[in-house]
């Protein structure tokens, strides 16, 4: 019989956890039995953060009911904290009070990004590259090198890093964005290499098209567009992705490391056989 809360006594740091993706990690994990630190940058309700190309933003669930408020009516203790994962003082204090109120963590989830910078190399600043290089890229090496040692330390640990299949088939105006979704391939089997005889495992998933307030705030023929080439026909949800980040941060998946897993439909896969890959992946 399959044990409905593997997660039980185990507890999760997942970052950009207060909507998206990441709020429905988050939620799968605490129903699995884990306790939750919320991590993000905007923990609190949507204020008005810049978007490309949208003129106005879908509201999603977590603007009425916080994921720190579900995650405690499924039973489970949780700590809402804003951190910006490009700090890595912010990143320290944030694991710092997570372990003095849950516990060490036990799971990493690595969700946080942005994509929000859109435009050619010939025109992108300079600072909009590091941003979102630091932010998507480096904010994963801020997180693990911060709480990983002392899960191997202790003898079991999980790691999720969320990539995308832009990793795989840059969209056009998204050189910044794939380039350091590539790159969380690269850092995720290091992670897998470095700590795998002392009981961490590292993975990285590739959502395709995410039904996430960003994406259905898309206008809708880009995004119908983009559905389309998947081969199943329809965007994917943000709970697609969190069962398999569950499957990976469980106990039984102590033997997948090093892996990249497309979560995207089949989009990936007909990108390769030329059906085109131009779209902002997730």
């Amino acid at each position: 019989m399959v044990d409905p809360q593997p997660m039980t006594g185990r507890v999760a740091f997942v970052t950009g956890a207060a909507r998206g993706i990441g709020r429905a990690i988050a939620l799968a994990l605490a129903e699995a039995g884990a306790d939750v630190a919320v991590a993000d940058v905007h923990p609190a309700r949507f204020e008005g953060e810049r978007y490309y190309r949208l003129r106005q933003r879908v509201s999603g669930p977590e603007e009425d009911e916080p994921t720190v408020a579900v995650v405690a009516a499924r039973g489970r203790r949780s700590l809402e904290q804003s951190v910006d994962v490009a700090d890595l003082g912010s990143v320290e204090a944030a694991a710092a009070r997570c372990a003095a109120e849950l516990g060490p963590p036990d799971v990493l989830v690595n969700n946080a990004g942005i994509v929000n910078n859109i435009a050619p190399i010939a025109h992108m600043g300079a600072e909009d590259w590091d941003r979102e290089v630091r932010v998507n890229l480096s904010g994963m090496f801020h997180t693990v090198r911060t709480v990983v040692p002392a899960m191997a330390e202790r003898g079991w640990g999980r790691v999720v890093n969320i990539s995308s299949v832009a990793a795989l088939t840059p969209g056009l105006g998204q050189p910044a964005y794939a380039a350091s979704k590539a790159g969380v391939l690269g850092f995720t089997r290091a992670v897998a290499q470095e700590f795998g005889t002392r009981g961490v495992t590292a993975n990285a998933i590739l959502p395709g098209l995410i039904a996430t307030p960003l994406v259905r705030s898309m206008p809708a023929p880009l995004r119908d567009h983009y559905t389309s080439r998947a081969a199943v026909g329809r965007l994917g949800e943000p709970e697609d992705i969190a069962q398999l980040a569950l499957f990976l941060a469980s106990p039984a998946a102590g033997y997948v490391t090093g892996a990249a897993i497309p979560c995207d439909g089949g989009l990936s896969g007909a990108a390769r056989e030329g059906l085109g890959g131009d779209g902002d992946a997730g």
